[in-house]
């Protein structure tokens, strides 16, 4: 085993990947560079060739990637920030995700979007969203969103192996988090949930980021002799329901949370599937702990009171065992 940083673990990803597979290529702003860690050192390794920086152009450089996944290669598109994701809409949601459907599965489109989200350092409205639910509502799109170092790592090769679009978020803040991963090759599979934590009085479903401040959390209600279980699906789409419902069948409650707007976002789905399916087995009403339903502000006691945060699942579970 060795200590990494969730960083690190997207980059030995991608070296791992395309040192294996010479189809792997990597496009996208400052990839050659490597400003924030996870392209570094990439170029040297496999070529401008394979590792290349593209214009300011989401859009462009977006639909190269569409058209490179049909042509046989398997690109990995690296969008600098979430917000840029925008601009690259049409490309996304009406081209990548819906070729490999409408040529009836005749066309493979094995297309990685690294896209880094969230808030939580000042970086204001324009640079702090979490644009996942769009992903999410469509069905078109695998959606990964990893907590920790190990599965940044596995669920990136995986995504890179998978023949369909995968949309791969990274959540700004957990960039230095530090983890154990195995020295020998892993993969964490897509569609399969984990339990963080086992509990017997509440479920708390967390997502990404949100799950360290949800286990600290939970370490905190156990001191006051309540017990939580912690999941985390690690991918939204497909999603595995089975280990959300069980474990509220399990515990009789449920707390949802992610760092969203909370209108028509995953924590809204993951409520209406606890209603839907397991209804007759909640003690108590469902909670979501997400962000204010307003964008980020720059100045950072306003950024932390919009924020979600292990205070705030504190009192929602509190709120679910009353």
């Amino acid at each position: 085993m060795k200590t990494i940083t969730f960083v690190q673990a997207i980059n030995e990803a991608l070296r791992e990947e395309m040192a294996r597979d010479k189809t792997v290529i990597l496009i996208g702003e400052d990839v050659e560079l490597g400003a924030f860690g996870q392209t570094r050192g990439l170029v040297e390794a496999f070529g401008k060739d394979r590792v290349r920086n593209t214009p300011i152009s989401e859009p462009g450089f977006t639909g190269a990637g569409v058209g490179a996944a049909a042509s046989g290669l398997r690109p990995v598109v690296d969008i600098m920030m979430g917000n840029f994701l925008y601009v690259a809409m049409d490309q996304l949601l009406n081209q990548a995700g819906k070729l490999r459907f409408m040529s009836g599965g005749q066309v493979d489109f094995p297309l990685t979007i690294h896209a880094t989200i969230g808030a939580g350092g000042g970086a204001a409205a324009q640079h702090s969203d979490h644009p996942v639910a769009p992903f999410v509502h469509y069905p078109i799109f695998k959606v990964v969103i990893p907590s920790n170092p190990y599965d940044a790592k596995g669920l990136l090769k995986s995504a890179i192996r998978d023949n369909n679009p995968v949309m791969y978020f990274e959540e700004t803040t957990l960039g230095p988090m530090k983890q154990e991963v195995p020295e020998e090759e892993y993969l964490v599979p897509i569609g399969k949930g984990d339990i963080k934590r086992e509990g017997k009085d509440v479920t708390i479903v967390a997502v990404g980021c949100m799950v360290p401040q949800a286990l600290s959390a939970a370490e905190k209600l156990q001191a006051e002799g309540i017990s939580v279980e912690v999941v985390d699906p690690r991918t939204l789409v497909p999603l595995d329901k089975e280990i959300i419902l069980n474990s509220v069948k399990k515990t009789g409650r449920l707390v949802v949370t992610e760092d969203d707007t909370p209108m028509c976002s995953f924590a809204s789905e993951v409520m209406a599937m606890a209603a839907e399916e397991a209804l007759s087995y909640l003690k108590a009403p469902v909670k979501r702990v997400t962000r204010a339903n307003v964008p980020v502000p720059f100045s950072t006691p306003m950024e932390k009171f919009v924020l979600p945060n292990e205070e705030k699942i504190i009192k929602a579970v509190k709120e679910v065992v009353a």
